[in-house]
C-alpha cells in the first residue's frame, strides 16, 4: 500500500511509471486536515477536486486506488486509523509513503509506522530542486542565512538564466525593476478561468458537516484542479502576462485582483506541477520571444520559485519544530474580528482582506505590506496571525506559509528571514496603489480622527520595540527619525495609537 496525501499529487513521480496489480494506492479526505485551522471553502474544495482528479488519472492509467471521500461512511477521518484499517482490510504486507512537506504530518506518520507489524518505506516527492537539508548544509557555520546568497548558488547550479559562469543581463536580482506602479499604461488580461461547477462537493463538505469560512462561486469555481489544467495555466501566464510581470509584480489596484500574476502556486503547492518545469517552460518561451520580453520580467519570476520557494522550505526544515513557537517581539493581541468579515473604513485592509475571503488569494505585497504590515503594527500574536494565512490561502500549506507570516511578515524568528521588520506608514501603499485614493483616512496625515492608521501604528510600533531594534543598522535611519521626534507630537501618536488598539474593530 503507498499513501498519497493531499498536496502529493505528482503524476510525474517514478511510483507510476510501472503499473503492479498488487499495489493499493490509498488516498483519503480527512476531517483531521481540514480542521486543524478554520479553512476558507475555496481551499478545502480545490484540494478535494485536486485529490478526485488525480485518483481518477491513476485509475485510468491501470493504477488501483483506494479513494476515501469526507462523506464516505467508512471514513474515520484520521490518518493512522485509516491506515491500519486499510492494511487490514487489504491483507497489506508493506507500507509506503512519500516524505510529507509539513512537520506536523512527518511527525504523524513516522510515529504510526512506528506501530505497524509490517515493514516500510519512505520516499522522496521528487518534486523540490533542493532536499530538506540543503539549506541547512549550504549555510552551515554560517550566521545569516541571506535568500539571495542562496538564491545565487541555486541558478549556478542548475545553469538557469546563465551565461557561462555569470548571471545573464549582467545581474543576479532585478528587483529593482519589479515596483513600478500600475496607472493603465498596459492592459491587464483577464485570468485564465476553468468554469467549473462545484455545487456537489461544496454541499457534500457542508453536509460532512466541515466548518469553513469566506465565500465561493459553486457554479463557476476558478482554479485549476488536474494537471492538465495547471498546464493550461502555465501557457496562459507565457502568453498573456509574463511580458509585464516583473514591472508591476508589486503593485496593487482597486479594480483589479490579479494583475500580471501566473497564479501557479497552488499547482505547485499540490505538486500537480513541479518548479522545474514551469521554470524552464518559462524560460524557453522567454528565449523565444526576447525580442517582447525583457529579462527583468523572467528573472523576477525565478526568483519567486527557484529561489525564495526552496529557501522558504529549507528555512522551514532547518528550524522545525521551535519555529512554531517563535515570538521575539512579545506580541501578544488578538486578530480584529474584520479579518473575518473586510468589514473596515481603511480602505487598502478592506481590499486586501476582501479579495482574500472571496478569491482565497491574494498576491505577496498585499499579503505581506497590507495585511501583514497591519497585524505587526497592531502587535498581534504570530499564533493568530499564522492560523488565518494557513486557512485563508488556497496556496498555503504550513511549509511554505509559517516562514512567509511568522518569519518575513511578523518578524517572530527575531530576524531568521528578515533583516529587519516588512513594517510601513500608509506612504508605501500609496506609492504602490490607488488604494488610499478613496480612502475614509487621510495617507498625509499622523494625528486626528482622519489620520492614516498605518502612520500613526508605525511610529508607535517603532516606539515599542526601540530598545529591540536599538543594535539593528537596518533600522537606524528609522531609529534616528525617531528620536528627532518632538515628544509632545510623540506622545499624542502613542496615545492615538493605543486607542486605535483598544477599539481596534472600529476602525
Amino acid at each position: 500500500m503507498r499513501l498519497i496525501l493531499g498536496d502529493q499529487l505528482n503524476l510525474e513521480h517514478s511510483w507510476f511509471k510501472e503499473i503492479d496489480k498488487n499495489t493499493v494506492y490509498l488516498m483519503a479526505e480527512m476531517k483531521q486536515e481540514t480542521d486543524y485551522v478554520k479553512h476558507h471553502i475555496q481551499k478545502v474544495v480545490a484540494f478535494f477536486l485536486s485529490m478526485r482528479n488525480f485518483s481518477k488519472s491513476l485509475e485510468s492509467l491501470g493504477h488501483k486506488v483506494h479513494y476515501l471521500t469526507i462523506d464516505d461512511l467508512t471514513n474515520s477521518n484520521n490518518l493512522e486509523k485509516i491506515i491500519t484499517t486499510c492494511i487490514a482490510e487489504f491483507e497489506i504486507e508493506k507500507f509506503e509513503y512519500l516524505m510529507p512537506d509539513e512537520y506536523r504530518l512527518d511527525i504523524q506518520l513516522k510515529n504510526s509506522v512506528a506501530t505497524l507489524e509490517i515493514p516500510f518505506e519512505v520516499f522522496d516527492t521528487e518534486h523540490f530542486y533542493s532536499s530538506r537539508t540543503e539549506l541547512k548544509e549550504f549555510f552551515k557555520g554560517k550566521k545569516t542565512f541571506l535568500m539571495e546568497t542562496f538564491y545565487r548558488n541555486m541558478r549556478k547550479k542548475h545553469h538557469l538564466l546563465m551565461s557561462g559562469s555569470q548571471p545573464e543581463g549582467g545581474l543576479w536580482n532585478f528587483d529593482h525593476d519589479n515596483r513600478k506602479k500600475y496607472k493603465g499604461e498596459v492592459p491587464i488580461p483577464k485570468e485564465k478561468n476553468f468554469n467549473r461547477d462545484v455545487s456537489e462537493i461544496t454541499e457534500q463538505i457542508k453536509n460532512s458537516g466541515v466548518i469553513t469560512f469566506g465565500t465561493i462561486n459553486a457554479r463557476n469555481f476558478n482554479w485549476p484542479t488536474s494537471r492538465t489544467e495547471c498546464l493550461e495555466l502555465v501557457d496562459y501566464f507565457c502568453k498573456h502576462l509574463l511580458k509585464h510581470f516583473g514591472d508591476y509584480e508589486d503593485t496593487m489596484h482597486t479594480d483589479e485582483k490579479f494583475l500580471f500574476h501566473s497564479r501557479l502556486s497552488f499547482a505547485m503547492n499540490t505538486k500537480m506541477l513541479s518548479p522545474k518545469e514551469v521554470i524552464e517552460t518559462v524560460i524557453d518561451y522567454y528565449n523565444s520571444n526576447k525580442e517582447d520580453i525583457s529579462i527583468s520580467q523572467v528573472e523576477g519570476f525565478v526568483r519567486q520559485i527557484l529561489g525564495w520557494r526552496e529557501y522558504i522550505r529549507g528555512i522551514y526544515w532547518k528550524e522545525m519544530p521551535d519555529y512554531a513557537k517563535m515570538n521575539a517581539l512579545g506580541n501578544l493581541n488578538k486578530l480584529p474580528n474584520f479579518f473575518w468579515t473586510g468589514d473596515t473604513k481603511m480602505n487598502c485592509m478592506k481590499l486586501a482582506i476582501g479579495q482574500s475571503l472571496d478569491e482565497a488569494y491574494a498576491h505577496h505585497i498585499q499579503r505581506l505590506m497590507v495585511i501583514g504590515n497591519f497585524a505587526l503594527l497592531t502587535q498581534t500574536h504570530p499564533d493568530e496571525v499564522d492560523n488565518w494565512y494557513l486557512g485563508v490561502y488556497i496556496d498555503a500549506i504550513e511549509w511554505v506559509q509559517m516562514p512567509n507570516t511568522r518569519g518575513m511578515s511578523q518578524y517572530a524568528d527575531g530576524g531568521i528571514i528578515a533583516t529587519k521588520p516588512y513594517v510601513s506608514s500608509g506612504s508605501y501603499i500609496n506609492k504602490m496603489s490607488n488604494n488610499c485614493v478613496k480612502c475614509h483616512y487621510n495617507v498625509k496625515e499622523k494625528l486626528g480622527d482622519n489620520a492614516c492608521p498605518f502612520n500613526t501604528l508605525y511610529w508607535n510600533f517603532l516606539d515599542d520595540k526601540k530598545e529591540y531594534f536599538k543594535g539593528n543598522h537596518r533600522m537606524a535611519m528609522m531609529m534616528s527619525l525617531l528620536k528627532k521626534m518632538k515628544p509632545e507630537d510623540l506622545a499624542n501618536i502613542k496615545e492615538r495609537s493605543y486607542e486605535l488598539m483598544k477599539n481596534i474593530n472600529s476602525i
